[in-house]
C-alpha cells in the first residue's frame, strides 16, 4: 500500500479546515497540503447553512463580548469580507442586511444606550434607533399586533447599522476557500470519505490512519474537526483535563418574510449559551430564522446517526470534576430554567406554543400560525469542560503540546474567527518546520493593515 507523504495533513473539512488549508497553500511556502474529510463533501456539518445561523459575528450587536473581544472578532470578521470581496462573491454567499441589538423595557434600554455610547468609538457606523426609526426600519418589532394599529407597551431601543455585511454562506464559502487553495501552484489534495482512526508519531512525522485502512505521513497535522477533534486528542493521550459538552440548537422558520434584517436581543450574562435571534435565512427565499435553542445532547454531531452517541460519551470524560461543572451549572436557577425550557422547545404538540412566547420579544405579533421547527436545522458546538478548573470554558479552546500536532474545539464564532484562527496556526506551523509565512501578502489581502 503507497502511504501518501505531505507537509502538513488538516483533518476536518468544515471551515476551520477549509481556512488553514486556504492560508498555508497562499500564504507559506509549504510545498504539500492535505485535507482529509470523513464524508462525501466538504462543509456537511456545524458550517453547512442550516446548520448555523450564516452571521458574520463582529462583535457590534453582540452584547455578551466584551470591548476587548469585539476587538479581535472586529479583525477576524474583516477577514471573512475580505477575502469573499477579493473573490467576487459579494451578493452570492455574502450579503449585506441591517442588523442590530435590541432592548426590551426599561433595563435593557438603558443597557443598549450605555453600551452603543461604549462601543462607538470601535464600530463608528454604529447608530442608536428610537422607536420611530424601528418603525421606519423593522416596523414588526414596534406593533403589538398584525394590522399596525397598536404599539407594543414597552420602551424599546436598538443598536444597529444598514451598512455592514452581515451574512454568510458558510458552507460555500468552505468550498471557496478550498477551490481558491488548489488554485495554487502546489499541491493540495483533499480526500473524501476519509475518517481518521488513528494518529501516532513515528519519529519525526505523524502517520495518520482512516478506517478505511489507508495510511497517510505528515510533518504536521491540524485537527479542525468540530466536537471530534478533543475525541482525537483523547485518543493520543492529550487533554485529559478536559471534557465535552455536547450542545445541539435547533431553529424555528416563518411562513413569510418576517424581518428585514438581523435582530439580536439583550444577553442573560449568567446564561453561557446564545440568546435567541432573528435572522432572513439566505437559503430560504429571505424567510426569516428564529433561534437558536440550547440542549445538551449526547452525540458529538447531529443527523448523522452511527457511533458518534459512543463517542460522545467517551469525550465527555465524565468524573466527579465534571459531575460538579454539572451540579454547578444546573443549582442556578436561571440556567436550570433556560434548560428545562429549551428541552420542551423540542417537544412536538408544545414546543411551538412555547417558542413563540420567547419569540414574542423581537416581534410582539407572532403566533403558532407562523412559525414551524425547522427540521433537519441546526449543529452540534463542543462546549469544553476545564476539569482541573472545574467550569465551563467559554469560546475556543485549542490543544498544542508542542510537537507538531494541534487540536481545535471552535464553538460560536468559530466560523466568523475561521480565518484569525488559522492565521494563529499557520505561524505555529511554519515556526515548527522552518517554513516562512508571508505576512505582508496576508496583511495587504486579508486585514486593515495595522
Amino acid at each position: 500500500m503507497n502511504t501518501k507523504h505531505y507537509d502538513v495533513i488538516i483533518v476536518g473539512g468544515g471551515i476551520s479546515g477549509a481556512a488553514l488549508f486556504y492560508e498555508l497553500a497562499r500564504y507559506s511556502d509549504a510545498k504539500s497540503i492535505c485535507m482529509l474529510e470523513k464524508y462525501e463533501d466538504l462543509a456537511t456539518l456545524n458550517s453547512k447553512g442550516t446548520s448555523n445561523s450564516q452571521t458574520i459575528h463582529v462583535g457590534d450587536i453582540e452584547t455578551n463580548y466584551t470591548l476587548d473581544k469585539a476587538k479581535i472578532t472586529k479583525r477576524t470578521a474583516r477577514m471573512i469580507v475580505k477575502f469573499n470581496l477579493m473573490r467576487g462573491l459579494q451578493d452570492k454567499i455574502m450579503f449585506a442586511h441591517q442588523k442590530m441589538a435590541l432592548g426590551v423595557g426599561e433595563k435593557e434600554v438603558e443597557f443598549i444606550t450605555n453600551r452603543y455610547e461604549e462601543f462607538k468609538q470601535l464600530f463608528p457606523y454604529l447608530e442608536l434607533w428610537d422607536k420611530e426609526k424601528l418603525r421606519e426600519v423593522e416596523p414588526k418589532l414596534v406593533y403589538a399586533d398584525k394590522e399596525q394599529t397598536k404599539d407594543r407597551p414597552e420602551p424599546i431601543v436598538a443598536m444597529g447599522t444598514q451598512s455592514e455585511y452581515t451574512t454568510v454562506d458558510f458552507g460555500a464559502m468552505t468550498k471557496e476557500l478550498v477551490k481558491a487553495a488548489q488554485e495554487e501552484d502546489k499541491v493540495t489534495d483533499v480526500f473524501f470519505n476519509a475518517e481518521v482512526d488513528e494518529m501516532e508519531k513515528v519519529g519525526e512525522q505523524f502517520k495518520v490512519t482512516t478506517t478505511s485502512g489507508s495510511v497517510f505521513t505528515a510533518n504536521f497535522v491540524v485537527v479542525n474537526a468540530g466536537a471530534h477533534s478533543l475525541y482525537l486528542a483523547h485518543k493520543m493521550g492529550y487533554g485529559k483535563h478536559m471534557g465535552s459538552l455536547s450542545m445541539a440548537g435547533s431553529f424555528y422558520i416563518t411562513n413569510d418574510h418576517f424581518l428585514n434584517g438581523k435582530v439580536y436581543m439583550v444577553q442573560n450574562p449568567k446564561l453561557p449559551f446564545a440568546a435567541l435571534h432573528g435572522d432572513p435565512d439566505i437559503l430560504c427565499d429571505g424567510k426569516t430564522r428564529f433561534g437558536p435553542t440550547a440542549l445538551a445532547l449526547l452525540v458529538l454531531e447531529r443527523y448523522k446517526g452511527g457511533k458518534s452517541f459512543f463517542q460522545c460519551l467517551k469525550t465527555m470524560n465524565f468524573d466527579g470534576n465534571i459531575l460538579k461543572i454539572f451540579w454547578d451549572l444546573l443549582k442556578d436557577r436561571d440556567i436550570r430554567n433556560y434548560v428545562f425550557k429549551n428541552f420542551l422547545f423540542e417537544v412536538p404538540g408544545i414546543n411551538k406554543g412555547l417558542f413563540v412566547k420567547d419569540a414574542r420579544k423581537i416581534v410582539p405579533s407572532l403566533d403558532t400560525d407562523d412559525i414551524e421547527y425547522a427540521k433537519g436545522f441546526g449543529g452540534v458546538r463542543p462546549q469544553v469542560l476545564n476539569k482541573e478548573q472545574q467550569k465551563l470554558m467559554l469560546g475556543e479552546a485549542s490543544i498544542n503540546p508542542g510537537d507538531g500536532i494541534i487540536f481545535n474545539m471552535t464553538p460560536s464564532p468559530g466560523a466568523t474567527s475561521c480565518l484569525g484562527n488559522a492565521e494563529r496556526d499557520i505561524r505555529t506551523v511554519c515556526e515548527y518546520l522552518n517554513l516562512t509565512f508571508d505576512e505582508a501578502k496576508f496583511k495587504e489581502e486579508l486585514t486593515d493593515q495595522e
